[in-house]
């Protein structure tokens, strides 16, 4: 916290600092002794009304109202992680994109529109990388236009918890009547600790199969779907066989990238697991890579699965940052071109 010469607290930011990264401790007076003060670190969203937002690391914010400060400064950018390979955000923002394609994508200024017929929400979603070239109301407007003629609802894939990470406009977007509908985060580790684990009765193929296919868990893929599973610089599907007739007991997938290899799709046959099969899908995927230049690695994991942390956290992973896809205000679109109404689309599944 922020301390003066005399010893004294002090608040040393104002609204003019919004969408820098601040430390604040607060008063409540109503909290047990020795939990009346509390610190909070983040990135100040707004000032409004004698109430501060801040969007923390994880991407949830915290109201604070101003007559409660004891003390506040601006702070640096969040600090590199200590361990694993040293990546910016936007780095690992556009590797992984390349790693799942969509079928269909236009440029509005340095936000990318992508879209593949609804197959999951990364190929379905602007990726905002910069300035849209347009004001934001307009630049949304554009947006729901253009997702809304291909029935599709717009979703905007919006990181937090890293240098040059978006809280401000995920702000921008909740007081727009945006609603966050999936919250995920990419986690980077060293490659070579996973390539060292045993990797034996793996199947490695350049494109997926039907036997892979069997074991991956969304059923009744479009060709629009085996387009974006096949996408990237350089793909492989591992495959590790069940018994005779039956899907296979484990698989995973891989995109090779420059010195990045990024693991996705890694699925067990529940009736299995516990026996180390994603531990092996994932090293003998780690070895191919390594042996195309390979160096560090990249994977997403849902905030909600605690085994999959467990398992990733005991290979040397760590997370980056989080990044949340947020939704459309749910109602029409507003008139179109001829003074109709347009529907709101469909939920992306």
């Amino acid at each position: 916290m922020e301390i003066s010469a005399g010893g004294r607290l002090e608040v040393r930011i104002t609204a003019a600092d919004v969408g820098k990264r601040v430390s604040v401790r607060r008063w409540n007076e109503h909290a047990a002794e020795g939990e009346k003060y509390t610190d909070t670190v983040g990135v100040l969203t707004s000032w409004d009304g004698g109430v501060l937002r801040i969007t923390r690391r994880d991407g949830e914010s915290v109201r604070i109202a101003e007559s409660s400060l004891v003390a506040g400064k601006v702070v640096p950018a969040a600090p590199a992680r200590r361990r694993g390979p040293s990546a910016s955000y936007g780095e690992l923002a556009r590797i992984s994109a390349r790693a799942w394609q969509p079928v269909e994508r236009e440029q509005l200024g340095a936000w990318e529109l992508r879209a593949a017929a609804g197959f999951t929400r990364r190929a379905n979603s602007v990726l905002p990388l910069g300035d849209p070239g347009l004001p934001l109301d307009e630049a949304l407007e554009v947006v729901r236009r253009w997702y809304a003629a291909r029935g599709l609802p717009a979703h905007m894939q919006l990181a937090t918890g890293a240098e040059g990470t978006q809280e401000l406009l995920c702000a921008q977007l909740e007081s727009r009547g945006w609603t966050r509908a999936v919250t995920a985060e990419l986690w980077t580790g060293a490659l070579a600790p996973v390539a060292d684990r045993e990797a034996a009765g793996v199947r490695l193929t350049r494109t997926v199969d039907e036997m892979w296919l069997a074991r991956y868990q969304r059923k009744g893929l479009s060709e629009v779907a085996l387009r974006v599973l096949g996408s990237g610089p350089s793909v492989w599907f591992a495959t590790v066989p069940g018994a005779e007739g039956a899907p296979p007991a484990a698989i995973g997938r891989c995109v090779v990238d420059g010195r990045w290899a990024g693991f996705a799709a890694v699925e067990v046959d529940p009736a299995q697991r516990r026996r180390g099969l994603a531990t092996t899908v994932m090293a003998a995927l780690a070895q191919r890579a390594l042996d195309e230049g390979a160096s560090a690695a990249w994977l997403q994991v849902d905030t909600g699965n605690p085994a999959a942390r467990a398992l990733y956290a005991g290979l040397g992973f760590g997370a980056h940052h989080a990044y949340h896809h947020y939704r459309e205000p749910e109602g029409s679109l507003g008139p179109d071109a001829e003074g109709r109404t347009v529907a709101g689309p469909a939920p992306v599944v």
